[in-house]
């Protein structure tokens, strides 16, 4: 048996990230020794594509009793952005696993996280140091990160607590208790450092090589490299 809602609230589809509003649909899946289940689903006005919702209720006969828990099945999490092929593949593929893992454990997709942001840190901002910790402090005394960037990466120490929760430094992997709001932080931050760091240098390349393409058709000498910092 099916249950249409009526559309009286707002939505914000988890794989376009459009807002809209629509219908959704309660379909009794069936009866267990662990509750009532039920599957919502709504379709996408912005991007046509289905969103299903397990919800868990107490048993307690049909309309549903209370509801227990409800977990997203379809998307496997919210959107974000697609990464930029700009990006290599080595500093991709842990935040691809962090944004995969983080609707089922936040705490998994933090660790990923943490871990892909100390191999940036160390690989692209020059970091020595052994700690997490440590490498963004170092990071931050360099002043080589635009101050917004800075202040962001920044807060990943208060907002990861990594006062009370120190193996976030010394062992960035370590599946531990994260924050409220830690794993979308985490991707956040490498959403940044990514675009800092390959992004905009791609796309300063790109045009520079358009722009020294049309000089040789007019047969002019390409531009200068800016000096090396």
């Amino acid at each position: 048996m099916s249950i249409r809602i009526p559309a009286v609230e707002t939505n914000k589809c988890p794989h376009c990230s459009v807002t809209f509003r629509g219908e959704w649909i309660l379909t009794r899946l069936g009866l267990d020794a662990d509750g009532d289940w039920h599957l919502r689903t709504i379709r996408c006005a912005g991007c046509n594509r289905l969103v299903a919702v397990l919800r868990q209720y107490r048993p307690v006969g049909t309309p549903p009793g209370q509801l227990i828990r409800e977990t997203m099945v379809w998307p496997r999490g919210p959107a974000r952005e697609p990464l930029s092929p700009d990006v290599p593949s080595e500093f991709a593929k842990d935040y691809l696993e962090a944004c995969l893992v983080m609707h089922d454990s936040p705490k998994a997709s933090s660790a990923l996280s943490r871990r892909c942001l100390q191999y940036l840190l160390r690989e692209k901002a020059g970091a020595k140091k052994r700690d997490l910790a440590d490498q963004i402090q170092e990071v931050l005394d360099a002043r080589n990160l635009p101050q917004q960037l800075a202040d962001d990466l920044d807060a990943i120490r208060n907002i990861g607590n990594f006062a009370a929760h120190p193996t976030k430094s010394t062992n960035s992997g370590a599946i531990i208790e994260v924050e409220p709001g830690e794993a979308e932080w985490g991707l956040t931050i490498l959403e940044g450092l990514f675009d800092f760091f390959f992004v905009q240098p791609a796309a300063h390349q790109r045009r520079r090589d358009a722009l020294n393409a049309k000089l040789g058709d007019a047969r002019k000498p390409p531009m200068k490299k800016p000096p090396v910092a």
